[in-house]
């Protein structure tokens, strides 16, 4: 590739060769042009110090009411992203991160520890004899969803439709969508609300019934410095903490599966090593990072990079691009189990960092260190196909063989 080929991309024309390998481009535009203006004005940055300064910058707001007035026009899909936590900055970001901090402190998440480990020890044992089957639905999607439909008390009849809505809400959050992506969208924001609304208004009635590490009771009864969420902010933060904390694992997990398949050197170094097993979850994530783009916007005139940066600019974030920056790691594009000290930033920084990135490693850890005990020798079982997605990395089927 070339500094004009650097020159000439666009986020906004990305094709289908870009989402199944981004990296030679990420590379090519690291080397060339890391901070890139795209035809309408916005940037895309891919180096790890730009990307780390923009998300550390508290003059950099994560509010996107007007972008996305333009993108989603009114309806369920602005409501959406303009309500949950994560395109808000202070005071509304602090009110809603406090009422749910106390549900994912690290003595909370290590209560969970006997519940993962028995849904990981169930979901095993139904591939215990299964021969060929798709990772992605037979383990990758099954283990975040149960977890997180425990924690928000969502009833197991519903389950199955939660990938489904979280697939159409952030596809709908890549650069360019098409009109379908849209109305899918809009329609899957729709349908969640209703039933989110049906079991908020239940916890609400019936109080008593909340479970050990349900984070509804929570948001329904909690209040910080007075403040209460609203029913609206109820659902549409509930619709948030269920699309991230299950979608972004079901990735990391089958991320972590294909590069178990990739780098056959790797996976019998697991074998021999379990102890590597929290080292081997960190490269998934610097590697394969489940998200792959972030945003921020310039409130102010800025300097990134060298170059001047108006206020108002909208900066897109390549975390892709950052994790696998040579000026930060060796030898980036090596899958290396041992990689230390691996400083990836695939759970953001600053004060949007991932609120369940502690529950994700919990979930990483005990799934691969018990995934390879009990089947040593997983193999590939037909041609894996990615998600059509930009801005998430991760698979729609990869086919293995136990």
């Amino acid at each position: 590739m070339s500094k004009e080929a650097a020159l000439q991309f666009d986020l906004n024309s990305i094709d289908r060769d870009f989402i199944d390998n981004p990296y030679p481009v990420l590379a090519n535009l690291r080397k060339h042009d890391p901070v890139h203006f795209n035809s309408d004005g916005s940037l895309y940055l891919t180096r790890f110090e730009d990307v780390k300064a923009v998300y550390q910058d508290r003059s950099m707001i994560s509010d996107k009411t007007v972008a996305f007035k333009e993108k989603f026009a009114d309806g369920p899909l602005y409501k959406h992203h303009t309500t949950s936590l994560i395109f808000n900055d202070p005071p509304y970001h602090t009110t809603v991160r406090k009422l749910l901090a106390h549900a994912f402190t690290p003595r909370k998440l290590a209560e969970m520890e006997p519940l993962i480990s028995e849904i990981v020890d169930r979901l095993l044992d139904d591939l215990r004899g299964a021969g060929d089957v798709d990772f992605v639905t037979a383990f990758a999607m099954r283990l975040p969803t149960e977890v997180i439909s425990f924690m928000l008390g969502v009833p197991q009849q519903h389950r199955h439709k939660l990938r489904g809505y979280s697939l159409a809400i952030l596809g709908a959050l890549d650069p360019v969508i098409s009109q379908q992506r849209l109305d899918n969208g809009n329609h899957a924001v729709a349908e969640f609300s209703e039933l989110l609304n049906d079991l908020i208004n239940h916890r609400r009635n019936n109080p008593e019934g909340a479970g050990q590490g349900e984070v509804l009771e929570a948001l329904i009864f909690g209040e910080f410095e007075g403040r209460r969420l609203t029913q609206e902010e109820l659902i549409q933060n509930c619709i948030f903490l269920l699309n991230a904390g299950h979608e972004t694992t079901t990735s990391l997990m089958a991320n972590g599966a294909g590069m178990l398949l990739q780098a056959p050197d790797q996976y019998q170094l697991l074998r021999d090593n379990p102890d590597l097993t929290d080292s081997a979850v960190e490269e998934i994530l610097r590697y394969e990072s489940p998200l792959q783009i972030g945003n921020r916007m310039t409130t102010s005139d800025t300097v990134i990079g060298g170059k001047t940066i108006p206020a108002g600019t909208y900066i897109h974030t390549s975390i892709a691009g950052a994790n696998r920056d040579p000026d930060i790691f060796d030898q980036p594009d090596k899958i290396d189990f041992t990689r230390n000290p691996n400083r990836h930033i695939a759970f953001i920084t600053g004060i949007h960092v991932c609120l369940g990135a502690t529950l994700a490693r919990y979930e990483g850890k005990i799934a691969f260190r018990r995934l390879i005990q009990r089947y040593p020798q997983m193999q590939a079982a037909g041609e894996p196909e990615r998600m059509p997605l930009a801005r998430f990395r991760g698979y729609s089927n990869l086919p293995v063989r136990f």
